[in-house]
């Protein structure tokens, strides 16, 4: 993170008219009149986005460290297997819950506030995780710690929609989600070898100083982004939404130099019915029950890698975390490629229906069937994933070389991260004025069916098996096909229904 982030404006950062240096498509809008959705240069927006995908590592990353401990953890705190997966279950249970209530702390207090005192419950919980010896003392805290790091999924998503249109929005949520999805790949390699070799607890002091080493430059570089507190930038906010560096920087001026007065600090407690309220409309319910189906297969998945490969390849710690890898890799390409697809389709659109795209203004979706030109890229991420989640089933039940679930765990990764990046999209895509309440949503009944499937998995494995284990979960990724089907139908339309009621109501 670097302090050009806070002050560095591009040639177009003024509504004025546009110098050759911007970065304009050749058909994009110069009307001087019309403000720039983002005064951020494009260098500023990729270290604000790239900070923002770094602290949303924590909450992958707190979850997956914690995996390859598991057993270990079982046997010191003399629990049965399926008391410690209870662990995981309330973690996800929060992981849902608690973006709900930061979420719209940071849509009216602003990105910074939310940030701050998220990552000081996330310090204090790995604290006390690292000195509790019982298992109940683990169980709170781990929803506590669940509390702290897992909003930051939502706040990255939010800064997206802060700083980029439309046009770059796929490749841009690509890059905040790449931290997220980093976490599962390399949460258990670390986790595995800390356990193996300093034990369970160093893994707790491990993330307590990482987070320690991040929050000290967020504080003092990270400059606010929310647009009802500062626009599109160039609106001076309150003071506690100032990094240190602005504060510094504004005392060298005189009170009498400043162009505007400071605005009055409010602060507006949060709601989460707000985030039920989302829920509740017809177009989000099927897009969050289709992305939440999808996920779902994904955390059965990761969640059975401890007990099913030490159980069949009789694997230690670290040679667990090695495993979890593939699926790393498979949502880190995802995020990337997926980004791409994105914004390419909705380029292809675009330009059928005569629509002008910019990179700098923002765009107007009113007309735009911006729910056809996403959905239509899931349908085969769906199916890949259905399909690679029984074979991975029945590989574990014939006991096959290591290398056919590895591989299989790789496609599982890539699809399912893909169904959650495109649909992420979307939801900052028709909620552009709340994203970080949209994305909570999200996050809630992803984490909530997640947690369902975490719970479920192992005493389904034990009743009928595992091959038939997963084919169950398979058809329950199948089942997200109508959902998003039903979206591609009618969401646009049940949209600017929603969008002309909310007109009328102001």
């Amino acid at each position: 993170m670097a302090a050009s982030i806070v002050h560095e404006k591009p040639h177009d950062a003024e509504p004025q008219p546009v110098s050759s240096t911007t970065e304009l498509p050749q058909d994009a809008p110069r009307d001087s009149e019309e403000e720039v959705y983002s005064i951020f240069s494009n260098k500023a927006k990729i270290l604000i986005v790239m900070t923002a995908s770094f602290a949303g590592l924590f909450s992958p990353l707190s979850a997956n460290i914690y995996l390859p401990a598991l057993d270990t953890l079982a046997n010191e705190l003399h629990v049965t297997d399926t008391l410690i997966n209870l662990t995981i279950t309330t973690y996800m249970i929060f992981q849902g819950l608690a973006p709900a209530i930061f979420g719209g702390l940071a849509d009216s207090a602003g990105r910074r506030p939310a940030y701050i005192i998220c990552f000081t419950i996330y310090i204090g919980a790995n604290i006390g995780l690292a000195l509790q010896r019982n298992y109940a003392a683990l169980l709170v805290l781990r929803c506590l710690q669940s509390t702290g790091s897992s909003s930051t999924i939502a706040l990255a998503n939010a800064i997206v929609a802060d700083v980029v249109t439309s046009a770059e929005r796929g490749l841009y949520i690509g890059y905040s989600s790449a931290g997220s999805v980093l976490g599962p790949s390399i949460g258990p390699i670390i986790g595995g070898i800390l356990t193996q070799y300093l034990g369970w607890p160093s893994t707790f002091w491990f993330l307590v100083i990482c987070a320690g080493l991040f929050i000290i430059p967020l504080i003092i570089f990270l400059p606010e982004t929310a647009r009802k507190i500062v626009g599109n930038g160039s609106r001076s906010p309150p003071r506690w939404n100032l990094s240190i560096h602005q504060l510094l920087l504004s005392r060298r001026h005189s009170p009498s130099s400043s162009s505007s007065p400071r605005p009055k600090p409010t602060l507006h407690l949060p709601n989460p019915l707000a985030t039920l309220t989302i829920i509740a409309h017809k177009d989000v319910s099927l897009i969050l029950l289709g992305n939440s189906l999808a996920f779902a297969g994904y955390y059965a998945a990761t969640t059975s890698i401890t007990s099913q490969f030490s159980s069949i390849y009789t694997f230690n710690d670290i040679q667990i975390g090695l495993c979890f890898i593939p699926v790393g890799i498979g949502c880190l390409v995802a995020a990337y490629t997926q980004g791409l697809l994105a914004d390419w389709n909705f380029r292809r659109h675009a330009h059928r229906l005569g629509l002008t795209i910019s990179k700098t203004h923002r765009q107007d979706l009113s007309e735009f069937p911006v729910e056809r030109v996403r959905t239509e890229i899931v349908f085969l991420m769906v199916v890949v994933e259905a399909v690679c989640m029984i074979a991975y089933g029945w590989v574990l039940h014939y006991e096959t070389h290591l290398a056919g679930p590895l591989i299989l765990l790789f496609f599982i990764g890539y699809t399912s991260s893909a169904v959650l990046n495109i649909m992420s999209v979307l939801m900052v895509d028709i909620y552009p004025e709340s994203p970080a309440t949209a994305t909570a949503a999200n996050n809630l009944t992803r984490c909530w069916l997640g947690a369902a499937a975490t719970a479920v998995i192992l005493p389904l494995i034990e009743a009928v098996g595992r091959g038939w284990a997963f084919t169950v979960v398979g058809g329950v990724v199948v089942l997200c096909l109508p959902a998003v089907a039903g979206v591609w139908a009618w969401g646009f339309e049940w949209r600017r229904e929603r969008w002309r009621r909310e007109e009328g109501g102001r």
